[in-house]
C-alpha cells in the first residue's frame, strides 16, 4: 500500500483558490471554502493509507461535525479508487456504506463521483450499472453523477463553466444531475459571491439553469460560508427557480439530519431558502419518497427531485 499511497496522494495546494484560479474577494469566506477542500483531502488520504476500516472511521469521526461529511466524502473517493486499482479486492466502498458510511450516504456517493472522474470510462461504466444492480443504490447512486459534475466545475471551470461544454457521454437524465453538481461547484469557483453566481447562471441555456440553482442551494446550505443577508439576496436572484434552489437546500438538510451533524448555517439557510426549519426541510425529502413509481420514464431520482420542488412552488422570492 505504501507505493500506491504515495502515487495517489493529492497536494493540499490543489484545494487553494490560488491554484484553482477561483474568485476570492472575501478572505474569511475563502479560508472557509479552502478548509473544506483540506478536510476532504484529509478523509481521502486517510482512506488510501489504511486497510483497517474501523481505524479509518475512527479518524474521520475526529473531524468536527461541521466538516465531517466532507471527510467521509473524501474517504469515499479514496476507497473507490482503491477498489478500481485492486481488482482482487473491490468491496471497500460497499463495506464502508454498510457500516459507518451509511449515515453519510449522500456524501459517500458524491465522493464516488470524484473517483469516476479520474478513471478511464468511469462514468460510462457506472451509468450502465446504475439501476440494474443492488450496488450502486438505484436512487441515491445518482448522487455520484452530481459529484462527477462538481469535479468538472471545480477542476475545469474554463471548460464547463465559462465555455459551458456539454458532456457528450451523458444521457439527458444524467445531464440534469451533472448540472446540479456543476451548480454546487459555482459556490466554490465564485467564492460564494451570490451576485457573481447569479450572473453566471443567467449565461447558461435556460434548460440548464434550474439544475444549476438546485446545486447552488445544496452547496450553500451544506457548506455555508455566508451571512443571512447574502442568503436573502440569493433567494431573490433565483427568481422563478426558487423551488429548485429550495430543493437543493432540502437535500442538504436531509444529508446533515441523517448524519446527525446539523449546524447553524444549515438552519439559517433552510429558514431563508425554504421558509421552514431544517427538520421540516428534511421531511419534504422523506415525503417525496413515498410511493415512487415502478415504471416511470424518468429515473426515480429525478421524480424525487421534482416532487420536492413541487412542495416549494408556493414560495415567493421575498421572504415573509
Amino acid at each position: 500500500m505504501d507505493i500506491l499511497t504515495s502515487v495517489l496522494r493529492i497536494s493540499q495546494e490543489e484545494t487553494t483558490f490560488a491554484k484553482r484560479g477561483f474568485c476570492g474577494d472575501d478572505t474569511q469566506i475563502q479560508q472557509h471554502l479552502e478548509n473544506i477542500g483540506w478536510i476532504f483531502l484529509q478523509g481521502y488520504h486517510a482512506a488510501i493509507a489504511t486497510d483497517n476500516l474501523e481505524a479509518l472511521v475512527a479518524q474521520l469521526n475526529t473531524v468536527e461535525p461541521d466538516g465531517r461529511g466532507f471527510a467521509f466524502e473524501g474517504a469515499a473517493m479514496g476507497l473507490a479508487l482503491l477498489d478500481f486499482l485492486t481488482p482482487w479486492k473491490r468491496d471497500r466502498l460497499q463495506n464502508f456504506l454498510s457500516g459507518a458510511g451509511a449515515a453519510h450516504i449522500y456524501m459517500v456517493y458524491v465522493g464516488l463521483g470524484w473517483c469516476l472522474a479520474r478513471i478511464p470510462w468511469g462514468i460510462e461504466r457506472y451509468l450502465a450499472r446504475l439501476g440494474h444492480k443492488p450496488f450502486p443504490d438505484p436512487l441515491l447512486g445518482w448522487l455520484a453523477v452530481d459529484g462527477y459534475g462538481f469535479h468538472a466545475g471545480y477542476f475545469q471551470p474554463r471548460h464547463y463553466i465559462d465555455l459551458q461544454i456539454i458532456h457528450q457521454a451523458l444521457s439527458d437524465d444524467a445531464r440534469h444531475v451533472f448540472d446540479q453538481g456543476l451548480g454546487r461547484s459555482l459556490w466554490f469557483v465564485h467564492g460564494a459571491d451570490v451576485d457573481r453566481i447569479g450572473t453566471t447562471i443567467k449565461t447558461f441555456h435556460p434548460s440548464r439553469q434550474a439544475d444549476l440553482w438546485s446545486g447552488v442551494g445544496l452547496a450553500c446550505t451544506y457548506a455555508g460560508g455566508v451571512n443571512q443577508q447574502s442568503l436573502e439576496t440569493l433567494r431573490i436572484l433565483a427568481g422563478a427557480y426558487l423551488p429548485h434552489l429550495a430543493q437543493g437546500a432540502a437535500f442538504a438538510a436531509k444529508a446533515r439530519q441523517r448524519a446527525n451533524n446539523i449546524v447553524l448555517h444549515t438552519e439559517i439557510a433552510c429558514e431563508v431558502l425554504c421558509g421552514m426549519s431544517v427538520e421540516a426541510a428534511a421531511t419534504t425529502t422523506d415525503i417525496a419518497l413515498e410511493d415512487l413509481p415502478i415504471n416511470s420514464h424518468l429515473p426515480n431520482y429525478e421524480v424525487w427531485r421534482r416532487r420536492i420542488q413541487k412542495q416549494f412552488t408556493g414560495l415567493t422570492v421575498t421572504a415573509s
